[in-house]
């Protein structure tokens, strides 16, 4: 089985190249969907979140923008709330490769995997990159998105140039998506993996 990690920095069309890899047949595990349900209504993490944060949840689920306030500029609340937030990811994790034991190989989507220095755990590399001037119009195109809150989150990012340059595959999606998807098929051919099985 081949493992291989898929990241990117906001805005990048992660999400859409990760679609296409399924599309392809190749199981997507999605750390950032893990963590919404974990934190949303009924999720397993609640309850201790909300005992190191208080006032962080509301309607039995975690507030995603009351818990930011209290974590973002904070290391020490921020490191402690990725104490709770990392086992239960790994732990999903580990049950994923399990359930799809059998599998060719396994896609893992994780925006933070060089932030986190986890791209050691696995066979594959993949960044979704795309030009500055597009990754600002999408970001910028989103609810509620600012230009500093833009810069806050890239300031927390490993650079796009220095992903690129630790990939074993890159994706640009600066182009049409046909473009972006002969990338892809590019890249599970590279891996012996037929697109469609």
């Amino acid at each position: 089985m081949i493992t291989i990690a898929l990241t990117g920095s906001i805005g990048m069309g992660k999400s859409t190249v990760a679609q296409m890899f399924e599309q392809a047949g190749i199981p997507v595990f999605d750390a950032d969907a893990v963590v919404r349900r974990l934190q949303g209504a009924g999720g397993a993490l609640v309850e201790k979140i909300e005992a190191r944060f208080p006032g962080s949840t509301r309607d039995g689920a975690v507030d995603r923008d009351a818990l930011s306030a209290k974590v973002l500029g904070h290391p020490d609340e921020l490191a402690a709330l990725e104490a709770i937030v990392h086992p239960a990811v790994h732990h999903e994790r580990t049950r994923f490769i399990v359930e799809n034991g059998d599998a060719q190989a396994l896609l893992f989507d994780i925006p933070l995997l060089f932030e986190t220095h986890g791209e050691t755990a696995f066979d594959k590399v993949v960044v979704v990159s795309a030009p500055a001037e597009v990754q600002q119009q999408r970001v910028l195109g989103r609810p509620g998105m600012t230009q500093d809150r833009l810069d806050a989150i890239l300031a927390r990012q490993v650079p796009d140039a220095q992903k690129r340059a630790q990939a074993d595959f890159v994706v640009d999606t600066g182009g049409d998506l046909s473009t972006t998807k002969a990338q892809v098929r590019d890249i599970l051919a590279c891996l012996g993996l037929a697109a469609g099985g």
